[in-house]
């Protein structure tokens, strides 16, 4: 089924009328879990004679209406449509007559306490636990659950926001703070964002100092070790400028979240969100915050028109990280990094997407199911390999970054689907007729709609992989007394070597004699249990899983307990499914912390371990 004739995730008829502006005065109550107060959302329509509205909406409670016309506020009819799991409900709105050109619909309401764009923490479950902890995560399709509004990436607004919140605490959003009195906060975002940019976060929070437009900021107890842990920060904005142009957002702060955050990081404009699980205490995780800068033109400046199209979003992402890495650390650094994706992405086709292998298109069909279901590795990794390949195809980066910097600056503050990107790159690359034989190579609908890995992998230099893949060789196919004695552990690997190294052991279809001792050497050698790298700690959990070891079922569940990134939360838990011992204790030990997870946290965790959604 879909919704909109341009979004199949949205009820909004956004190809007939589109909000360009927001206004939002918000009330942060944490003894009920809700906000509460009013959006002021200012239409321009597409099209003559409008007589509905259709918005998303998700269990919001709408007290009143209004449209202002000239001749004051007139009250509104409205009506709430069924509720559809992990879509929510269409919004109509009645306008009194044909309405054509610019107005102003005001909305009053309140969330719902399971709004599934927030996560409300007790101060016993923060560092300081002194204060209560909100924070949001709008993408893919949540901010119908904090807004009434058109839920799609399509539409692009503006937006002043009011912000009243408890004393003692500090309340951020994806804007710039205009003005801060005890309680109460304004912010202005000059630059349209789409609603899954939306992004609030009340808490006690203090803040650093990392760069010229940037600080981090974070609950006392940790704000230090994070402005060292991101103080590249500035680099990364600068080597991001030169790749696709200025900067235009104004500031570039930080925000460690709490351990219930989701996600690596989110790109929220001004306030980049990112999770705790990158302080590894040596800089080997902060690439993300390059990822994150490199969305301020790559998803926040350009936009996927819809979440089929994600790609356009996160693998022209990666594929900036990658140039942002390769310029300071060299090209070797930037092939390996591209390599380790590739490792990610097989263990996500082979584990996460193995039954629904239509999920490992470029483009995928989002009928019949919502983003959150379809979310994986695939844009990220497969679309960015995509770019490396045109890249490499039409000249290499001294041919391929003026057309992406053309390309960025064509569609800045603008919604796009894969075709418009392709008639761009078609139309730069043709005014040089030797360009044909090169463009008439590649095949679209392999790459877009082909199932499974890449078509094409680029020719990477694998100096660094080979390493790895040395050590994942001699630990899968030899036993312990050949491993211990053999001179390659004397060869040390670098941070992200050790995690590419077990990953790609991880990847063995057999690991020979593995065994307690033998994991126990592994662990030994690498220094694995000294390290804070999440990375790594998740990769040596699942080689407990790999091996049965149930006496180590205390370890995996410590990590998996320490923070709720779907991206360690959920192969774990699909890994202990499949392991008939330990199935009823991943059940058991999900069902004791789920409400300390993100709705879409455990939603997919659930799917993973196989529970029905009404028992979970």
């Amino acid at each position: 089924m879909r919704l909109s004739p341009i979004d199949p995730s949205s009820y909004s008829n956004a190809h007939e009328l589109i909000v360009r502006h927001v206004d939002l005065d918000w009330t942060v109550n944490f003894e009920n879990s809700t906000l509460s107060g009013t959006v002021s959302l200012h239409f321009k329509t597409l099209k003559d004679d409008i007589e509905e509205i259709f918005l998303d909406a998700n269990e919001l409670s709408i007290a009143s209406m209004v449209v202002k016309t000239t001749a004051g506020e007139v009250p509104l009819n409205w009506d709430v449509g069924s509720y559809v799991e992990n879509i929510g409900s269409k919004l109509t709105i009645y306008l009194p007559m044909k309405t054509s050109g610019e107005f102003t619909v005001r909305i009053e309401y309140e969330t719902s306490p399971k709004a599934s764009a927030l996560q409300w923490l007790t101060a016993e479950q923060t560092f300081g636990k002194k204060h209560p902890y909100l924070f949001s995560q709008c993408q893919a399709i949540h901010a119908r659950s904090i807004v009434p509004c058109q839920d799609t990436p399509a539409v692009k607004f503006t937006y002043n926001a009011t912000l009243h919140y408890p004393q003692g605490v500090t309340g951020l959003m994806s804007a710039v703070k205009t003005k801060s009195d005890p309680g109460v906060s304004y912010f202005h975002q000059s630059i349209p964002i789409p609603s899954y940019l939306l992004a609030i976060v009340v808490g006690a929070l203090v803040e650093k100092p990392i760069g010229p437009i940037s600080s981090v900021w974070a609950e006392q107890e940790q704000v230090d070790e994070a402005a060292e842990e991101f103080s590249q920060t500035a680099e990364f904005i600068a080597k991001a400028e030169e790749i696709c142009g200025p900067y235009v957002w104004g500031r570039y702060d930080l925000l460690v979240m709490p351990p219930s955050f989701p996600f690596g990081g989110m790109e929220n404009p001004c306030l980049t969100f990112v999770t705790p699980t990158l302080l590894a205490g040596d800089k080997s995780l902060a690439t993300v915050v390059a990822h994150e800068i490199a969305h301020s033109w790559t998803g926040n400046l350009v936009t996927n028109k819809n979440f089929e199209h994600f790609w356009l979003n996160e693998g022209f992402t990666v594929f900036v990280e990658g140039k942002i890495v390769g310029r300071l650390f060299g090209n070797t650094s930037r092939d390996f990094h591209s390599l380790h994706g590739l490792s990610e992405l097989t263990d996500c086709i082979k584990t996460q997407l193995a039954s629904t292998p239509a999920l490992t298109k470029l483009v995928v069909d989002l009928s019949e199911c919502s983003p959150d279901d379809a979310f994986s590795t695939v844009p990220y990794i497969k679309g960015s390999t995509f770019l490396r390949y045109l890249e490499d195809l039409l000249g290499g980066p001294e041919k391929f970054e003026p057309f992406f910097r053309s390309y960025l600056n064509k569609f800045k503050n603008q919604s796009i689907m894969t075709n418009e990107f392709k008639k761009a790159l078609y139309d730069w690359f043709r005014e040089d007729p030797s360009n044909e034989e090169y463009l008439e190579r590649i095949d679209w609908d392999r790459w877009l709609f082909g199932e499974g890995m890449p078509p094409v992998i680029p020719n990477y230099d694998r100096t660094l992989l080979d390493a790895c893949q040395k050590h994942a060789k001699l630990w899968a196919e030899n036993e312990l007394e050949i491993v211990a004695s053999s001179p390659i552990l004397s060869e040390t690997l670098s941070s992200i070597q050790v995690i590419e190294f077990l990953a790609q052991l991880l990847e063995k279809k057999t690991l020979k004699d593995l065994t307690a001792e033998k994991i126990a050497l592994l662990d030994k050698t690498y220094r694995i249990h000294e390290t804070k790298n999440a990375e790594i700690r998740f990769r040596f959990v699942r080689l407990f899983i790999r091996a049965r070891m149930m006496d180590k079922m205390d370890e995996i569940l410590t990590f998996l307990n320490s923070n709720f990134r779907m991206k360690f939360v959920r192969p774990i838990y699909k890994e202990l499914a499949g392991w008939p011992e330990a199935r009823p204790i991943a059940i058991d030990n999900y069902k004791k912390v789920k409400d300390q997870m993100m709705s879409v946290c455990a939603y997919t965790v659930s799917k993973d371990l196989g529970i029905a959604d009404n028992s979970n």
